[in-house]
């Protein structure tokens, strides 16, 4: 497969050190936004990112949306790889990013998180040994049923440098057998381990203010602050299995009998909710004055859904995060999270896609909100460490 150039004019720099990013979900994108942020008002003089998208978001309202409102640099290559089975869309840009990284003979690769693009980035760095740098390291369900537990695992043992945003990620790849008394030169065979603070939590200090002055999704929906449930669902555990989607609607359709429900949904989930749901279900749903269904929101619009809810409700690890960033009660609709200390301080329950359970956490935080939201997170300035020690180790 071909690469396919954007038509972008060449950023031409004296550097020390260049790096290829690869970015190609929705929160990859926004995460990319933290470091090239940091490189941009700290490391220009210093290093050269290269963007790779790999297409595999490439809904523009998944997408394109997030390089306009961040202020993200436009990718330098596109591989337009778009949906497929996970074989096929990994291998795709597996061939895609090695003759990227063939061409551009970088000092490292950047990867983020736990997606095919993740994977795929991991395995043509790892064979043609291009260092990796994996931020977002040591984060684990324990179930490996999930394709990101597997994705996230092979990453780190690919990896040179493995930036964990949790002491509990950090501890994660110690007990993998990472020696965190290892020294440079760091290598696949001798990785650096750091625990370094989470780059959603940079972004989510700096754009704060910027979303509120911005974004007009309160207005434009009628939303008063801290009077909705704010509800997130995209996995494919609970979209594809009609059993766990009837019982999470089923639940949120309570809820909705005392508070507004707000659901930006990821399109996958809008497709699947009428083949998925009860016919009966699915029409108190849509008629429900007090459900609103919205398109998947921008990054500056979800920040300011979070920060104004009352309540966060979902399977996402990542507004798992968000939610405690801004100190709102979550609920997470899994059997597990990679953020355990959420849960263990008691700013969040994982209520799985149990009925009961959902409604019983709603009806306990709905009374008695948790008020203890510790600095898990780090101090906001976790990209310009990672770009520190990728400057000092490789």
């Amino acid at each position: 497969m071909k690469t396919k150039k954007l038509k972008l004019t060449k950023r031409i720099h004296k550097t020390n050190m260049k790096i290829v990013t690869v970015i190609g979900a929705r929160p990859q994108i926004i995460k990319a936004a933290a470091l090239s942020r940091a490189i941009k008002e700290h490391f220009s003089k210093e290093v050269h990112e290269v963007i790779v998208h790999t297409g595999q978001h490439y809904d523009e309202n998944m997408s394109q949306v997030f390089f306009d409102e961040l202020g993200i640099p436009q990718p330098d290559y596109n591989l337009g790889v778009g949906s497929a089975s996970h074989g096929v869309q990994t291998a795709r840009m597996t061939e895609g990013i090695e003759d990227i990284l063939i061409k551009e003979k970088p000092d490292c690769i950047v990867l983020y998180g736990d997606t095919n693009s993740t994977l795929a980035g991991a395995i043509a760095a790892a064979k043609i040994h291009v260092p990796i740098a994996h931020i977002e390291a040591g984060l684990r369900s324990f179930n490996k049923s999930m394709p990101e537990e597997i994705n996230r695992i092979c990453c780190d043992h690919c990896s040179t440098l493995l930036f964990s945003p949790t002491a509990t990620g950090y501890k994660n790849l110690v007990n993998e057998g990472f020696n965190p008394d290892n020294k440079p030169k760091f290598t696949i065979d001798n990785p650096g381990i750091y625990h370094c603070g989470d780059v959603m939590f940079d972004n989510s200090k700096h754009f704060a203010q910027i979303a509120d002055s911005k974004s007009q999704i309160l207005d434009k929906e009628g939303l008063k602050g801290n009077d909705y449930i704010l509800c997130t669902i995209h996995r494919d555990n609970n979209t594809d299995q009609p059993a766990r989607l009837n019982a999470i609607f089923r639940a949120l359709l309570k809820i909705a009998g005392s508070a507004s429900v707000v659901l930006p949904l990821h399109p996958r989930t809008a497709k699947l909710l009428k083949i998925n749901l009860d016919e009966k279900l699915f029409n108190q749903i849509s008629t429900n004055k007090n459900i609103k269904i919205l398109p998947p929101a921008s990054f500056l619009d979800m920040i300011v859904l979070e920060r104004h809810a009352k309540m966060v409700i979902t399977d996402s690890g990542g507004v798992q995060k968000e939610s405690f960033f801004f100190q709102k009660p979550c609920l997470i609709l899994r059997s597990e999270t990679e953020w355990r200390e959420i849960v263990e301080c008691g700013a969040a329950v994982i209520t799985d896609a149990d009925e009961a359970k959902i409604i019983e956490s709603y009806n306990v935080f709905d009374s008695n909100p948790p008020h203890n939201y510790p600095e898990f997170f780090g101090d906001g300035k976790a990209a310009e460490f990672i770009c520190n020690e990728m400057l000092k180790n490789l």
